[in-house]
């Protein structure tokens, strides 16, 4: 009886850590799923309560400067949805947490009885319908008064002749920059040409933070609004710096999906009673990630917010789809888009998974994003995609070759990759009907459609590696020692010269070295940078896959459309008009069709042979696709479901053959 008395209170003290953060759990709506009667939607928000001195929580900029409460405690709010089955006992014990996009994103439904997550955790977003949001406090000054820090904001493609832009309700501004001059002392405004090419200080005498829409320059002083004198020029971009005020401890996002996790595994109710729906269910706990979100998962892991307080493991599978870089939010006055654009941190510390000696940068030590988990023995299995697209606007090039990009990065044990080759950011619509393509907003080239069917293979190999213990295929992506890296030019690719079409030299997302001056920890890309917007210094080495003489590229997974082609699938594309006019497009691939016979082809001056030079015949061509995807589903790169979605488009498709 002792010795029961005894386990029971073990097992009470365990639950109660376990709960963790959490403080309250509160189901605000519960409604039948629409698609499937055998689930529920639930949705709510939890809080949280964060202990600045605890170990797992020190790592946060400025959580030691958040205002706390009665018990010394840094309080935060977050929003959830869940799918779950009615029946609980109906599930497979799989969490499933899908990582939201600037706060958009609904909950996975997964009718073999997986649980689907989603919540808030970037914590500069504007409460709306649809959004999953976090609130996280500011951080004060040691004495309680405002802490004043170095801030920026870019402007780009405003109408020309513009006098007034609003500091963050324009178009160069990303969604969610929420903090705005606290003085006009010290602010300093430049412009420049390029990315690359050296800023020019507009004088003081000839802008103001100021309104002069209803009044002439110098205006109606205004914190929230920037005026110069003669009009700004869409030809070039303008930073305007200055001194803020409360910044937004950012980092507490990460705390608050470890939190949000460690309670739905592990704890039975929250500190005021309320039940944990899951409770007593999962065996295991996944993430996905796109993009932005994919940079999360990396930084997640990378920063030890991958063990919960009590030590126990918070994800034991990852899927971080097309992001190559770490997510730059546990900064002060940052911006958490997690884009590629110029001054945005994200490549400044690791993005390899083992550890690298960082060559290219001196002051990097020896380091990679598993350092932590190996202590805290928290490390989950990985799963990584990649498609061309992160290669040319992303930064991609460290991943698989270091800075110096002298040799290839090493994957550990616990780590897969599958490159995705010639396919734009995230996959294409997998379309074959070329002649319906168009162009992205403002570029040049179509769009390119070639697809990463969802990314169902790689999720199926995760979840099977987590729950069954089953191997993944082998990693499959591009190489130093195969050859398949080489610099971004026609000549080193050997792209093909395609009349009337762009070269891929200069449509490379330049990989800039930066000086974010004191207080900025490059290892951990914390802290508080002194440099508001950094210095440029210099350019990185970036290399790209190679291609085949239709301007392809050769290595990783070749999807049936890449090895049966249409045309050119690229991975960069022209932008054709706004401050980039003639450079690379953002995240958008291009597409160029080929000559459907090869009397057009030779009239065109098309070096690349016509449909019917290749194909001959519709019945030729759709068996060739066929072999191709047949092979794909062999190696299990991908799904039989996923190749017969593909065949049936091909067939269903207008392709000019007869």
């Amino acid at each position: 009886m002792k010795t029961r008395i005894a386990a029971t209170a073990f097992c009470l003290l365990f639950a109660s850590a376990a709960q963790g953060a959490v403080t309250k759990f509160v189901i605000e709506s519960r409604a039948p799923y629409p698609k499937d009667a055998k689930f529920e939607v639930l949705s709510g928000h939890f809080e949280g309560a964060l202990d600045p001195a605890n170990a797992h929580n020190r790592i946060i900029t400025d959580i030691g400067l958040a205002v706390r409460n009665a018990r010394e405690r840094v309080e935060y709010s977050a929003t959830f949805q869940i799918i779950k089955p009615v029946d609980m006992a109906k599930a497979s014990g799989l969490l499933m947490y899908q990582v939201v996009n600037r706060g958009s994103g609904a909950a996975g439904y997964f009718p073999d009885g997986h649980v689907g997550l989603v919540s808030g955790w970037q914590g500069d977003l504007p409460a709306r319908a649809g959004t999953q949001t976090i609130r996280v406090p500011v951080a004060h000054s040691p004495d309680g008064s405002p802490l004043l820090s170095p801030a920026f904001v870019r402007f780009v493609d405003m109408p020309a002749g513009t006098a007034t832009l609003p500091i963050f309700a324009n178009p160069g501004t990303e969604l969610g920059r929420n903090y705005l001059p606290a003085t006009a002392e010290g602010a300093r405004l430049t412009r420049t040409s390029s990315d690359i090419a050296e800023p020019v200080e507009i004088a003081r005498t000839d802008w103001a933070l100021a309104d002069c829409s209803a009044k002439p320059f110098p205006g109606t002083p205004d914190l929230t609004m920037l005026c110069l004198k003669n009009g700004f020029d869409p030809k070039f971009a303008y930073n305007l710096t200055f001194r803020a005020k409360d910044p937004m401890v950012m980092g507490i996002g990460f705390a608050a999906t470890r939190d949000l996790i460690a309670f739905l595994r592990y704890a039975g109710a929250d500190s005021s009673g309320n039940a944990n729906p899951l409770a007593g269910r999962l065996k295991w706990a996944t993430a996905r990630g796109t993009s932005q979100s994919a940079n999360f998962l990396r930084s997640l892991v990378h920063l030890d917010f991958n063990a919960a307080e009590d030590g126990r493991i918070i994800f034991d599978g990852l899927l971080p789809i097309v992001g190559p870089r770490q997510l730059a939010m546990n900064l002060r006055f940052i911006n958490a888009g997690g884009a590629a654009s110029i001054y945005q941190p994200g490549s400044e510390g690791p993005v390899w998974w083992e550890d690298r000696a960082d060559a290219a940068r001196p002051g990097v030590p020896l380091s990679g994003l598993l350092d932590r988990c190996l202590v805290s023995h928290t490390c989950p299995k990985v799963v990584e995609t990649y498609g061309s697209a992160e290669f040319w606007n992303l930064r991609a090039s460290p991943d698989f070759v270091g800075v110096d990009a002298k040799t290839d990065v090493t994957l550990p044990a616990n780590v897969r990759r599958y490159y995705y080759a010639s396919v734009t950011h995230g996959g294409g619509n997998g379309s074959y009907d070329v002649a319906s393509l168009k162009p992205p907003a403002a570029c040049v080239l179509d769009a390119n459609p070639n697809p990463t069917y969802d990314y169902n293979a790689p999720q199926k190999a995760l979840l099977d590696w987590v729950m069954k213990g089953d191997e993944p295929p082998p990693s499959l992506y591009p190489t130093l020692a195969h050859g398949d890296l080489v610099a971004p030019n026609a000549a080193a690719l050997g792209f093909p010269r395609i009349p009337g079409r762009p070269q891929p030299d200069g449509h490379l997302n330049p990989f800039l070295v930066y000086d974010f001056g004191a207080g900025f920890n490059a290892v951990d890309l914390s802290g508080t940078p002194a440099n508001q917007p950094p210095r440029i210094t210099g350019t990185y080495v970036s290399l790209v896959p190679r291609v085949d003489a239709d301007g392809n590229e050769l290595a990783g997974i070749r999807s049936p459309m890449l090895q049966v082609p249409l045309g050119s699938y690229l991975g960069w594309n022209e932008a054709a008009h706004g401050f980039q006019a003639g450079r690379y497009c953002g995240n958008q691939g291009g597409f160029i069709p080929f000559a459907a016979t090869r009397a057009a082809r030779v009239a065109s001056g098309d070096p690349r042979l016509s449909l019917e030079e290749r194909y001959g015949s519709r019945a030729n061509y759709l068996a060739r696709l066929k072999a191709a995807a047949d092979a794909l589903v062999a190696q299990r790169y991908m799904l039989p479901e996923d190749a017969e979605r593909t065949l049936a488009l091909a067939r269903q498709a207008g392709i000019p053959l007869p």
